[in-house]
């Protein structure tokens, strides 16, 4: 799939709503191993100042042409843009493209990650867990070839991500993760807005002890930045 129908796009629907209305609406979240959660519409367009630390630590980061990955609103895009950034906006939904346009971002392409081509750059951003389009961990190593290709010679992804290993204990203390199954990291995710339901769809949480070997073996050298006060942490993958 290169963009999402807008048919089973419940992300696109919702900030295009906002957009307009300007009346933040609840996008709900479904997984396969937690309770239904909910991202306000709003959220999506908050500014610099209301970003949380690791997202704002991660822009002073960015360097040379930007690749904002997974953009959703632009907010990241546009907070850049405004700093002097020659920075485009990557995203794979055509709705979500749209409100980033007429938000004022210059350079937006609705593209799939995995078939984007057209260009090279300097850093590649994923925020808000971004990395997750991996999806599994096979999955995270096609995803470090093809930035690997969309990188200049001394490029880096900068990225956060969450290791989610709290979330498989009981409330006596067991943990409940089967080692015989895959990485406890890999989650099927759905997304809903009002009566738009989205596709289940993969999505990677990584502990940074797992991702460290990975990367180096796909020619990145990872360097953890900073971890946040829940379980989540930034961290850069320089390519070498």
């Amino acid at each position: 799939m290169t963009t999402i129908p807008s048919n089973i796009d419940p992300l696109g629907h919702a900030l295009n709503d906002y957009f307009i209305n300007a009346v933040s609406e609840n996008i709900i979240v479904d997984s396969d191993i937690a309770d239904d959660d909910v991202i306000p519409s709003g959220y999506l367009f908050r500014s610099y100042n209301q970003m949380p630390k690791l997202e704002k630590e991660a822009l002073k980061l960015c360097k040379g042409k930007v690749l904002d990955v997974g953009a959703a609103a632009g907010s990241h895009s546009l907070y850049l843009q405004n700093k002097g950034f020659d920075v485009t906006a990557l995203e794979i939904s055509n709705l979500c493209c749209d409100v980033i346009l007429k938000r004022g971002v210059q350079k937006v392409i609705a593209d799939n990650f995995f078939n984007y081509n057209a260009g090279t750059y300097d850093t590649l951003l994923f925020l808000m867990n971004g990395i997750g389009i991996a999806g599994t961990l096979p999955g995270l190593g096609l995803l470090l070839n093809k930035a690997s290709q969309l990188l200049n010679l001394g490029g880096m992804i900068i990225f956060d991500s969450s290791d989610i290993d709290y979330m498989y204990y009981d409330d006596d203390g067991s943990k409940l993760i089967n080692l015989n199954s895959t990485y406890y990291g890999e989650l099927m995710y759905r997304m809903q807005y009002k009566s738009i339901e989205g596709e289940f769809f993969p999505w990677l949480f990584v502990d940074f002890d797992t991702l460290v070997p990975i990367a180096k073996k796909h020619g990145f050298e990872p360097q953890l930045i900073k971890k946040g006060k829940h379980f989540d942490y930034l961290a850069i993958l320089k390519k070498t």
